[in-house]
Parts: C-alpha cells; sequence; structure tokens
C-alpha cells in the first residue's frame, strides 16, 4: 500500500458516504427563500474570512454562528458535509479526497494561499543534522493533521528529492497542535515542525531554528484551500451563498490592498470583542491571505495538481474526479460589488 495510504492520508470514504446520505441536513430555509444564517467553526486565537467580511459589513444582512473551533481543515469540511456546520474550509487535496469519496459538496471560493510572505516552512533547530530529504528518515515530523496540505507538501518534496515509497513511508508526520509546534520543537520531542503565518514568523522572531524547505520553495505562488458548501444549500439558498462568497472575495482584496496594519488591527479588535480569552499576540505578524487568483475565484489547476498526486499514491482512481466537477464560480460576484466601503472598524 503507498506511504499515504498508510498513513491514511484521509478517512474520509466513510464520511463521505455519510455525508451523501446525512449531510443533507443543512441550514433551514427561511422566510424569503433563504436561510440569513451561516454556522460554522472558527480557530483560536485567529479570524478567519468570513468573520472579517462580517466586520466589513460586506455579508449584508447574513449573520455568521460561531459553534466552536476546529484544528484542522478535513475535520472542518467533514462537519460541513454532513450538516452539523454550513461551511468548512480545507486544503484542497482534502476537498478532492472528501468529494471523491461520495460527499455532495461544491467548492466556492479559495481562501488561503502560498506566496512569498504567506507560506508553511519545514523548521529545525539550528543546531540539527538535518539537512537534506533524505536525513528526515526516522525523524518525526510536526504538523497540525494528518491528511492535509501540511502531510501533501511534505510528501511531494521527499519524492521530487528521489526517496522511494518505501522510503517515504519511513518518515513520520506527527499531528501536533500549530500552537504547540514550536515548544515541540524546541523541547525536541519532534525533529522538524512545519510553521505558517503569524506562528511561523513568531518562532523565528525567537531565533534558534532555521528552514529546511518551504511549500513556496517546492511550488511556488497558488491558492491552496477551499470553502465548500454542500449541493442542497446552494440549490436551496443561492442568494445567501452569493452574499457569502462575494463577501469573502471583496474581504480578499481589502487585506490585498490596504496597509497590513490595518488588517491586523481590525482583526484584534474582533478577537477583543468576541470575548473568548483568547491572546491576541500573534495576530501583529500577520502578512497575507496568500490567494493567488483575484477575488479568490477557482482554476482546475488548483485542484489538478492534488487530483494526480491522489491518483499517483492509490488514493483515488484515475477519472474518478474532474477539476470542472469540484468547484464553481457562479456565486462570487466580486466585480459587481467591488465599489463599496467596508464599515467602521467596531461598529
Amino acid at each position: 500500500m503507498p506511504a499515504t495510504s498508510r498513513r491514511q492520508f484521509l478517512t474520509l470514504a466513510a464520511l463521505g458516504a455519510a455525508a451523501a446520505a446525512c449531510g443533507q441536513a443543512t441550514a433551514s430555509p427561511g422566510r424569503g427563500g433563504g436561510t440569513r444564517r451561516l454556522r460554522y467553526q472558527g480557530w483560536a486565537g485567529q479570524v478567519t474570512l468570513p468573520e472579517l467580511a462580517e466586520d466589513l459589513g460586506y455579508l449584508e444582512d447574513v449573520k455568521l454562528e460561531w459553534v466552536g473551533n476546529t484544528i484542522s481543515g478535513p475535520q472542518d469540511i467533514q462537519s460541513a458535509a454532513t450538516g452539523q456546520i454550513d461551511f468548512g474550509g480545507a486544503f484542497n487535496g482534502a476537498v478532492v479526497k472528501l468529494i471523491a469519496a461520495g460527499a455532495p459538496v461544491k467548492a466556492v471560493i479559495s481562501y488561503y494561499g502560498v506566496d512569498e510572505k504567506a507560506f508553511s516552512g519545514y523548521y529545525v533547530l539550528q543546531d540539527s543534522p538535518i539537512r537534506s530529504a533524505r536525513d528526515l528518515l526516522g525523524k518525526k515530523v510536526g504538523m497540525n493533521t494528518l491528511g492535509a496540505h501540511s502531510e501533501a507538501v511534505l510528501d511531494v518534496h521527499l519524492q521530487r528529492n528521489g526517496l522511494t515509497t518505501a522510503e517515504i513511508g519511513k518518515v513520520e508526520p506527527t499531528v501536533i497542535p500549530p500552537v504547540n509546534t514550536e515548544q515541540a520543537l524546541r523541547q525536541r520531542q519532534i525533529e522538524v515542525g512545519v510553521l505558517g503565518g503569524i506562528l511561523r514568523d513568531k518562532a523565528l522572531a525567537a531565533g534558534g531554528i532555521r528552514p529546511l524547505f518551504s511549500d513556496f520553495d517546492l511550488l511556488g505562488r497558488f491558492s491552496a484551500g477551499t470553502y465548500v458548501l454542500t449541493n442542497r444549500f446552494l440549490k436551496e439558498n443561492p442568494d445567501t451563498a452569493r452574499i457569502f462568497t462575494t463577501g469573502v472575495a471583496r474581504t480578499i482584496e481589502w487585506a490585498r490592498t490596504v496597509p497590513r496594519e490595518e488588517v491586523i488591527a481590525r482583526s484584534t479588535e474582533i478577537v477583543r470583542r468576541r470575548g473568548r480569552n483568547e491572546d491576541t499576540a500573534s495576530l501583529k505578524y500577520w502578512q497575507s491571505t496568500g490567494v493567488a487568483e483575484s477575488g479568490g475565484r477557482i482554476s482546475d489547476a488548483e485542484f489538478r495538481l492534488w487530483i494526480d498526486w491522489l491518483v499517483e499514491h492509490g488514493d483515488i482512481k484515475a477519472g474518478q474526479v474532474r477539476p470542472g466537477d469540484l468547484y464553481t464560480n457562479e456565486f462570487n460576484h466580486d466585480d459587481a460589488a467591488a465599489t463599496a466601503s467596508p464599515v467602521p472598524s467596531g461598529s
């Protein structure tokens, strides 16, 4: 069995079948032909693009309903597929696998990506003997979850550096909560830690670690993850889907064009006002969403790489899914709405 399958790249087959059967339970339509409430999961100490969009006034009369936090993209989209929440976001490889398993969901907008400022690095201690891909044999690589962005990029890196399937299986992806990755690396509980965004920059500021490689080094600029909604939600609530998708699209462009200090200040105020006893210190390290395309529009290329990789590793069959069947840009009306201004912060 391929190494990625052996490590259970995604345990989504059963969940996909369950979603196909019970994922029909989305938010019930409200008066006026559609719900104006979107249940979602957040991330502790972080502000998501939909949360920013709501604060900016870009979600119009649609209200977000926080039901708790998630710690991984695969879990988030599984919850969306089974109707526990109304939208979820994950690495595109995880979206491919979930849909291939039968889940009735569709990607509607990219929400994170990789560029010169927003990337995930694979870091070792300054005095580590690890210098090459082959040095990773038998080593633990700490990441937030298995079967998502970090594990996929790790496998691509190992493969491109000549490791065989059997050798790749000797590298040990290890689940470490993102907020604990730096500490686990410094305490030598793992040999490599995957750090991205604000957690990466905070760790680098403290010193004592160095990069081994990054997803940007490996693949350049690309949008890496998408938000999904169920097919039924899109059919029954097209106007809400449009408002949500367009609002997130406008927020991507807002974050791209305003000074980063403004994004940081607004995010910090959002966390302060929601009163969940969260630390806002790491927000000052925010740099970019990393989304490559204007307004988060999705293209075939963003899925084709991961489809090919999953086929090669035996996780899906050739021809089982096509990029164009996985997403839609139908609800992204960013161009028509780009002239509106955000509401003042804190209002």
